[in-house]
């Protein structure tokens, strides 16, 4: 999976996450930033143009529609990102809290059968092997040993699914469903 959605319902393009300022690094305009996608190094690549979305934010200052990457780097499990619209500290504060996000029409389609955007799971029909329904796939969630799809299911709390191969053997877009086969346990609410 490439970009977490982001859920918005304005008309127009999809967009999908790919990337949370958190705050600003240092003296020169560097920000800490949450990676949200599994293509850090095609989102934040000097010249990439994300748009930003502005969240809750701390300050009131108008935010550019769209941020133009200068560098990026690991740092901590995250990256630091400079943007042209950021030259120093004091206009990276004013980003923080941002969200960025990419056109998915922009994305090219993938070349491995076995690999999906996030935005092209959420909806589908959740069954499992016998055919049986158990839910609607709500979204994708990061968690720290991989991705988790969020069930949505009728008179009973979201479920989260290990977005493995044991446990999910059959993505199928064109018919609308993902096959579940899930261990004992983990569809008990």
């Amino acid at each position: 999976m490439s970009s977490t959605p982001t859920g918005n319902t304005a008309p127009g393009p999809t967009r999908l996450l790919v990337g949370v300022v958190v705050r600003p690094h240092g003296l020169r305009g560097e920000l800490v930033v949450e990676v949200r996608t599994d293509s850090p190094e095609e989102r934040f690549a000097p010249g990439a143009e994300l748009v930003a979305l502005s969240g809750t934010r701390p300050t009131g200052a108008p935010v550019p529609p769209t941020l133009t990457v200068v560098s990026s780097r690991p740092h901590s499990g995250r990256l630091l990102v400079t943007f042209a619209e950021a030259p120093d500290r004091d206009a990276a504060e004013t980003l923080r809290g941002i969200r960025l996000l990419v056109d998915a029409a922009d994305l090219p389609p993938t070349d491995d059968p076995d690999e999906f955007h996030a935005h092209q799971l959420e909806g589908l029909r959740a069954e499992l092997v016998d055919g049986t329904v158990v839910g609607t796939v709500k979204e994708i969630a990061h968690g720290p040993g991989g991705e988790l799809l969020v069930l949505t299911r009728a008179d009973l709390p979201e479920a989260l699914v290990p977005f493995v191969t044991a446990i999910v053997p059959v993505v199928d877009l064109d018919a609308g469903r993902v096959v579940l086969d899930p261990p004992e346990g983990l569809l008990d609410p």
